[in-house]
């Protein structure tokens, strides 16, 4: 598959930083895409069979809808097999995606199409893969008959990464970029910003520091370098946090990389901590100042992860885009609970990378696949070319994290056997900073697993959020069936009502 990704993300970025009005549309550059733009007239065409000349290019779109910034991707479209057997993309461990969904459902209404990104989706639920006990992934392939799509069948490619005990992970230098600019007074969002850095801090070890830098109208540093040995003095930083003036992210990301380049151990995790509502005004160097610096800091090994919060300006894209460029993940924080499950469940994964550079590519076999279709990670997309160039930019994963991909499969009238083709998964090792490569057979069997049956649910519900054109022949009362059969553990159970209310808030 094609790369449109990274051609259009600095330019989408830029604007986001810029801000852009409601009737403002953003054009990439063109390429062969497999990609379907929202609004197309093919979406009446559900059920025909696409080839590589049929799909649409699609120039990814910057929205605004209600003051909240969102960014159109298109949608993945069949590809035959034929004309392309690889399909390369970058892992992602982003969850904002999703929470800024859920948030949509709880104040009573469905999130705009473009706040949807399927993968972020899929991927809020951490899968239960075996972790791998001698290399630094192990793969899960396999898949069954399609639940929504009678005649197809739904295949799941996933990786688990090798886990790190909290007692055994690396000290932690990092440095808190916290936004208090006026528009964080909306909401009560720097309070749960403070809730939820108390929440991190106290998870932390003797051997972490913490420094923090705030942004108003101007950066500064509020608190140097300070061992968690000091914990009281952090909190009370914290705690003395207030909103103040308008807003320069450009000051208080720089103010804060050069702390974590003033302080960079080699041996220890050096990460910078953005907390805003993705609200920016420009420095006087320019938002391609940042971009180029952000880079440039992952490349010394000072990684950026971002923590969204807020409605009613919120801009997904930026943070998003943030979080990609400076090599982290990216969340958003609906809650108090959600703080919780990001900051203490999976705390030392969102810490310690365990690999650079993470893409997969899949081979499908054409003599028994007709044609396939990724669900998702339309702005993951690799060239397949590059799935061996190692200079290519890619995801991280970290400790213990999971990545899972979806595929809708059509299969050719002849094939008689379970072996679809080949999964392969390259990656730069953190810890022998070497890059390697692995693979596994894809295969299906006869039935879904539950868990399976359970993520299927997920994509579908997705799928239907964002008016995908292959969400036509389902519904939520499909999706919720599915769901409620297979959910399991509060976090399954709690997608249910999500489904629910979205049937509910439907029929208004």
């Amino acid at each position: 598959m094609k790369n449109i990704g990274k051609a259009c993300g600095i330019t989408v970025l830029v604007a986001a930083l810029i801000g852009c009005s409601s009737s403002e549309q953003l054009a990439a550059e063109k390429s062969a895409s497999h990609q379907q733009p929202a609004g197309s007239p093919q979406r009446a065409a559900y059920g025909g069979s696409y080839s590589m000349q049929d799909t649409a290019l699609s120039a990814p779109v910057h929205s605004r809808t209600d003051g909240m910034y969102f960014q159109n991707y298109g949608t993945n479209q069949f590809v035959s097999t034929a004309e392309d057997r690889l399909s390369t993309f970058a892992a992602d461990v982003d969850t904002g995606s999703y929470t800024v969904m859920r948030r949509y459902i709880h104040e009573g209404t469905l999130p705009p199409p473009d706040a949807v990104r399927v993968e972020e989706f899929i991927n809020y639920f951490p899968a239960a893969y075996p972790a791998p006990k001698d290399r630094t992934f192990s793969i899960v392939a396999d898949g069954g008959p399609s639940p929504f799509h009678p005649g197809q069948q739904l295949v799941r490619i996933g990786i688990k990464g090798k886990e790190i005990a909290s007692d055994d992970r690396k000290p932690a230098q990092l440095v808190f970029v916290i936004d208090v600019s006026g528009s964080m007074a909306r909401e009560n969002r720097l309070e749960l910003v403070k809730k939820s850095l108390n929440v991190l801090v106290d998870q932390l070890q003797p051997s972490d520091t913490v420094g923090i830098v705030v942004y108003g109208s101007t950066g500064r540093v509020v608190l140097p370098p300070t061992s968690v040995k000091q914990r009281p003095t952090i909190l009370s930083a914290i705690a003395e946090l207030e909103p103040e003036g308008s807003t320069n992210a450009e000051e208080g990301l720089m103010l804060g990389y050069e702390m974590a380049s003033r302080s960079f151990e080699p041996d220890a995790i050096n990460r910078v901590i953005l907390c805003s509502d993705g609200v920016a005004n420009v420095g006087e160097t320019g938002p391609e100042g940042i971009l180029r610096s952000i880079e440039d800091f992952s490349r010394k090994e000072i990684y950026l992860s971002t923590f969204g919060f807020g409605m009613g300006n919120y801009n997904d894209v930026l943070m998003e885009q943030l979080a990609d460029k400076g090599e982290g993940n990216y969340a958003y924080i609906d809650s108090f609970s959600e703080a919780k499950r990001v900051f203490t469940e999976a705390l030392t994964g969102k810490l310690q990378t365990i690999a650079r550079d993470v893409k997969i590519q899949v081979e499908f076999d054409p003599a028994i696949v007709d044609s396939y279709r990724l669900l998702g990670y339309e702005n993951r997309d690799v060239r397949d070319e590059d799935f061996r160039n190692d200079k290519t930019d890619a995801g991280e994963v970290g400790a213990g994290h999971t990545v899972t991909a979806l595929y809708e499969i059509k299969l050719k009238k002849a094939a008689d056997t379970d072996k679809l083709g080949t999964v392969r998964i390259r990656y730069h090792d953190i810890a022998t900073n070497r890059t390697e490569e692995i693979s596994q057979p894809v295969q299906v069997q006869k039935t879904l697993s539950s868990g399976l049956k359970f993520l299927a649910s997920v994509a579908q519900f997705a799928e239907i959020l964002r008016e995908s054109p292959w969400s036509e022949r389902s519904s939520l009362h499909d999706v919720l069936e599915l769901a409620k059969a297979n959910a399991s553990g509060e976090e399954q159970r709690d997608f249910v009502q999500l489904v629910e209310s979205s049937l509910a808030l439907r029929k208004q």
